[in-house]
């Protein structure tokens, strides 16, 4: 999406009708639905999927997997990094311009002058493209929670998935993994299959008991299912059987946790052994533990430029965990976070990975953390810390002092405006 395009400016105008950016509730977005003849209703079977960590890893392991059968598959995902069309993915393609245009100017003229938050109705735009593309299956990734998120309409899907719990948003879910994973389980539906990764006791009992409520068959890792990795291989168990994989496409530790839920996905949507390797050796997604390789990488010569866009307390255990796995090297961390986010919490684990960390703001972006009160929690941490006004400047300063190994971390709204410049 180029700046000033038509969709640009469309977006911009939904920004404005309603005052909060969250606003947890169905009811405006199923009014917006029906209005617009309810497309919810038209969809492909759906896989929906929820969780605090993972949800677009695993989502895009499932997609590959089913699109490695022929299958065409829509997918929708939410934040979008470099441009709003990477949330809308129509039969395995971005959604273009024009249609993004058309499904957007609908839903404005539907909704009038009502209320509704950008995400409902942009997730209204995405339902009508999906009713009205042929495709034979939909992705669906959860906003925000699950049991109040404005992709929880659809009365029936085929799968309910629900990825690691961790705490995060506790102003909008609750304060503990019990409320929090009771949110997130709200989108099992009665009588549907759900797929459960691997959870803390507390976040696993609450999931259990909304199943168990909705006469929902559980799959969950440790019981039905089990993954992990021996020798240099990811060994996935059920039922039917095991598998036995190269490790996955996306680095780090965490991704065998996602791969075994995508795979049990898989299995229980019967896919064949060459399906499910596939999903879990093709998958790509951006800002996870990804490796830079444009003009910014460059900078760092013989070096590494990597690029993760997690941000909560679970995040900073799995960037800790993956930058442990690989072979030593000075590293040095980039960091901006936002306000909103637990700063303490992301940056404990890091502490002993990294020898630096270069704070920064995010450019453009009004909740950004200061870079000073980055560098204070860094400090806080054990990491010696230090301010720099740019991520370029950040890179140079730390390619100078030797790092060979350099991590740009702490927001995906950070790691979007990394992909934006060409990085």
């Amino acid at each position: 999406m180029t700046q000033g395009s038509g969709s640009d400016i469309l977006l911009e105008r939904m920004t404005r009708l309603h005052p909060k950016i969250i606003d947890l509730t169905l009811a405006r977005v199923e009014r917006l639905l029906a209005a617009l003849g309810h497309p919810e209703r038209k969809l492909p079977p759906v896989i929906h999927v929820a969780g605090t960590n993972g949800k677009g890893s695993t989502q895009a392991m499932i997609r590959a997997g089913l699109e490695a059968t022929g299958a065409t598959v829509h997918a929708y995902t939410s934040p979008h990094l470099a441009r709003f069309h990477e949330r809308i993915r129509l039969a395995g393609e971005l959604i273009d311009e024009d249609h993004l245009m058309a499904v957007l100017d609908r839903c404005m003229e539907a909704n009038g002058e009502e209320p509704i938050t950008f995400f409902e109705i942009t997730t209204c735009a995405a339902f009508l493209a999906f009713a009205e593309t042929k495709a034979d299956w939909t992705l669906l990734e959860v906003g925000l929670g699950g049991r109040l998120d404005a992709t929880n309409v659809v009365e029936r899907p085929r799968l309910s998935v629900i990825t690691p719990v961790d705490l995060d948003h506790q102003q909008y879910l609750g304060d503990t993994l019990a409320k929090i994973a009771g949110e997130k389980a709200g989108i099992i539906k009665r009588g549907v299959p759900v797929v459960v990764a691997r959870q803390h006791p507390e976040a696993l009992e609450a999931i259990e008991d909304k199943a168990a409520r909705m006469g929902a068959p559980v799959l969950a890792y440790g019981q039905q299912w089990h993954a992990g990795v021996e020798r240099g291989r990811l060994v996935y168990q059920d039922e039917r059987g095991l598998l036995d994989l190269p490790l996955p496409n996306l680095p780090g530790p965490h991704q065998i946790v996602n791969a075994g839920a995508a795979l049990a996905a898989m299995r229980e949507l019967r896919l064949d052994d060459e399906a499910c390797e596939a999903g879990v050796t093709r998958a790509e997604w951006p800002a996870r533990m990804q490796r830079l390789r444009g003009w910014l990488a460059e900078m760092v010569g013989p070096g590494e430029l990597w690029l993760d866009g997690g941000h909560n307390p679970a995040a900073g255990e799995a960037i800790a965990a993956t930058l442990r796995a690989m072979p030593a090297a000075k590293t040095h961390l980039i960091c901006g976070m936002l306000n909103t986010k637990d700063v303490a919490g992301f940056m404990r684990p890091l502490g002993d990975v990294a020898e630096r960390l270069w704070a920064v703001s995010i450019p453009g972006e009004a909740n950004t953390l200061t870079a000073e009160e980055t560098a204070r929690h860094a400090a806080e941490a054990g990491l010696r810390a230090e301010i720099a006004d740019s991520v370029e400047e950040a890179v140079a300063a730390a390619t100078g002092m030797g790092a060979y190994r350099i991590l740009i971390c702490g927001s995906l709204y950070l790691a979007g405006h990394v992909l934006r410049q060409g990085a």
